[in-house]
């Protein structure tokens, strides 16, 4: 049945494409989140009134990070070919788009991160401060703990952007169901190799989503 409605898709590829996609996918969410918490949690503590206010370093920071969320992802990818090219030593591959995924989203889910951070109640970190928890203290048992439901969703919304980030980095040659979908379907004329890639990328994203929707509701305690 499905090779009388998809004649022109080749099961292995559609798999292996499937896979890379998934491993891109995996790593720059992973690297996203570490980076992204990092930053966010440093514009939180460096802003007014907080643990390491600090306008100077809060404000580079800031810089950094709205310049890099605002800069299209295929125009990044294109001015990080440089940079890829001196880490990797190559521009196509799966690998190879990994720098601009993880520079790409990571900012943007660090503002998320900053975002969730803001929305703790003032009076529980103040009554932390008073029995005179340390700052490393305060992160791991207050901050973090306290905004993981907020974390949990960010992160969610930024793995779905991930995947089509993917994609997007496939048309220049970084593999994956993007870079199947360009040079199979699209550039061949096959729609069904297009349509079935879209499919695959469409149920990645429902599971994404579905599987932060679980774990969000159960670490809201409200």
């Amino acid at each position: 049945m499905l090779n009388e409605w998809f004649p022109n898709v080749q099961w292995d590829s559609m798999w292996e494409a499937t896979m890379e996609t998934l491993y891109m996918t995996a790593i720059s969410v992973l690297a996203t989140f570490i980076l992204g918490a990092v930053l966010g949690l440093l514009l939180f503590l460096t802003s007014k009134g907080n643990i390491w206010e600090n306008a100077a370093i809060n404000k580079i920071i800031s810089a950094f990070v709205n310049i890099f969320r605002s800069i299209p992802f295929i125009i990044l990818i294109v001015l990080l070919i440089p940079f890829t090219k001196f880490l990797l030593g190559t521009m196509i591959g799966e690998d190879a788009a990994l720098p601009a995924l993880i520079i790409g989203a990571a900012p943007f889910y660090a503002r998320m991160v900053e975002i969730g951070l803001r929305e703790i109640d003032k009076g529980v970190i103040e009554a932390a401060k008073s029995m005179g928890a340390k700052t490393s203290t305060i992160i791991w048992k207050v901050l973090l703990p306290e905004s993981m439901p907020a974390l949990v969703s960010g992160i969610t919304v930024t793995a779905i952007a991930l995947v089509g980030y993917t994609a997007m980095a496939g048309v220049i040659g970084a593999g994956g169901l993007g870079n199947l979908a360009y040079l199979e379907g699209f550039q061949r004329s096959r729609s069904d190799v297009t349509l079935m890639a879209t499919v695959i990328i469409l149920i990645i994203v429902f599971i994404i989503q579905f599987i932060g929707d679980i774990i969000t509701t159960k670490l809201d305690k409200r």
